[in-house]
């Protein structure tokens, strides 16, 4: 195992299920790292570039990059020198995507936003603390207070939760930090890829995504019940687990999302 290893977690775009314009699913993701200062160094390069650029300097977005770079918020132009420089990063990352089923929100996680991160935590880092002696977990700080409460409780519990099912995790040491992801490049790297996978799933473009394919390693559709029900009847052994070797992601593998009406979609599946 390396000594050391850092891992960043940022959430997907929030958004309330069933208003107007909200995405279809919600997504947890990790970059990991032995190197983040790396990761800083070269987004540092990058953001000295946008401030520099007379042609950028009066986009109007441009201001909000000059803070932080934020996928969704960036103009064409910055994200296309962002992820050209993501591209020569060594990472990797890892995301959980959980479809946005009030049903499933209702009844498995019982409307409680503490038990679905809790959820999706644990099952994010089900298969990496193992990997290192030390591991330090950042995560995005977002929101008010009872939201960060709400996620440093799901990541801790989801490390507790790790360290039940593997014997050996109780020599694994981890660190939970947060930090704001203007304060720390790596969140807006995971951002960055976190973004790539969202517009697969929301819009069928897999453009980002293949760009960064090297970069992401594992893409969890943890709530594709209807792939699962299927894999079952034809015992074909399809998979809801996509990784780079085995099983590559693409969005044609995945079942389509729900399409229902947004009027006959109840607002109590409030999802942060």
């Amino acid at each position: 195992m390396r000594p050391e290893i850092q891992i960043f977690t940022a959430k997907g775009i929030n958004v309330i299920v069933g208003t107007e314009g909200c995405s279809r699913t919600f997504s947890l993701g990790f970059l990991r790292t032995h190197d983040p200062q790396a990761i800083r160094s070269k987004l540092a390069d990058v953001r000295l570039e946008v401030l520099t650029d007379r042609y950028l300097k009066d986009i109007p977005s441009i201001v909000k990059s000059h803070r932080a770079f934020h996928a969704k918020d960036d103009c064409a132009e910055v994200r296309k020198l962002v992820y050209s420089a993501l591209e020569k990063m060594d990472f990797g990352v890892q995301v959980v995507v959980a479809r946005k089923e009030e049903k499933m929100f209702r009844e498995i996680h019982k409307k409680s936003q503490d038990r679905f991160y809790n959820f999706l935590v644990s099952n994010l880092f089900s298969r990496q603390l193992h990997l290192s002696a030390e591991n330090t977990i950042v995560f995005a700080r977002r929101g008010n207070k009872t939201k960060q409460f709400a996620l440093r409780h799901a990541v801790e519990m989801g490390t507790e939760k790790f360290r039940k099912k593997y014997s050996g995790a109780s020599l694994t040491k981890v660190d939970i930090e947060t930090s704001q992801p203007a304060q720390e490049p790596a969140l807006q790297a995971v951002d960055y890829a976190l973004w790539a996978v969202q517009r697969a799933f929301e819009k069928g473009e897999m453009r980002y995504f293949n760009f960064l394919r090297d970069k992401i390693e594992l893409v969890w559709d943890i709530y594709d019940i209807a792939k699962m029900k299927e894999a079952k009847k034809t015992k074909s052994g399809e998979s809801i687990i996509y990784d780079r070797k085995k099983n590559p992601f693409d969005i044609k593998k995945v079942s389509p999302l729900s399409s229902a009406p947004l009027k006959e979609q109840r607002h109590e599946a409030d999802i942060h």
